[in-house]
């Protein structure tokens, strides 16, 4: 049965659920176990926990920065939290959730290496789910394209972090760049095995041909 060549809309829709809950999947497996076995785990309790859907679907975490609203006696209002006495500052109050309200640097790492790993992962999708390398980057784009808006609905934020495009920007370009190679191989050797099988025919014909003269 000959391959479709066509727009197929509903083909296409399933690649890019299927590649993107694999992508979330492998996040999922790989996360976790490294926070609870490398990270903080005051602060990291205090996030949810490592299996908080957090860890993989808000980019605060990946880039380092407050998930949270700033405590009574922070930030701007930090005076009022503060005892006062001839116009100076004596004495200042303090909350039992700051301790574990600052930024774990190893959770952060921790996420973005896994995130690097499922890229990894993501060649593999490619290569199974898409076959094609003039699709590999429109995939891939769109996958990056899908998380952006996930993030930024889950986190009511637009990802503003260096760090954070820098992970995901060059993690895409990898994945894009060795999916399409691998498929490209796939595909010279799939046709090379195809040119060859006609002069194998003719050969066999030209053969019996003899024969019979």
């Amino acid at each position: 049965m000959a391959k479709s060549t066509g727009w197929d809309p509903v083909l296409i829709i399933a690649q890019i659920v299927s590649l993107q809950t694999l992508h979330y999947i492998t996040l999922s497996l790989l996360i976790p176990p490294l926070l609870v076995m490398f990270a903080e785990p005051g602060p990291m309790e205090y996030e949810g926990g490592a299996a908080n859907v957090g860890m993989i679907m808000d980019w605060r975490e990946m880039a380092g920065r407050p998930t949270t609203r700033a405590l009574p006696g922070e930030g701007p209002w930090r005076s009022l939290n503060s005892v006062w006495s001839g116009g100076r500052e004596v004495g200042l109050g303090s909350s039992p959730q700051a301790t574990f309200r600052h930024i774990d640097p190893i959770r952060c790492w921790i996420i973005a290496i896994c995130w690097m790993a499922a890229s990894v992962a993501d060649v593999y999708y490619l290569y199974a789910l898409i076959r094609r390398p003039r699709l590999i980057l429109d995939f891939s784009v769109t996958l990056l394209f899908n998380h952006l808006v996930l993030t930024t609905y889950y986190s009511a934020a637009i990802p503003i972090s260096p760090f954070f495009w820098l992970v995901t920007g060059l993690s895409t370009a990898a994945t894009v760049i060795f999916a399409e190679q691998l498929c490209v191989k796939r595909e010279m050797n799939e046709g090379l095995v195809v040119a060859a099988a006609p002069d194998a025919g003719d050969s066999v014909e030209m053969g019996s041909l003899l024969r019979e003269d």
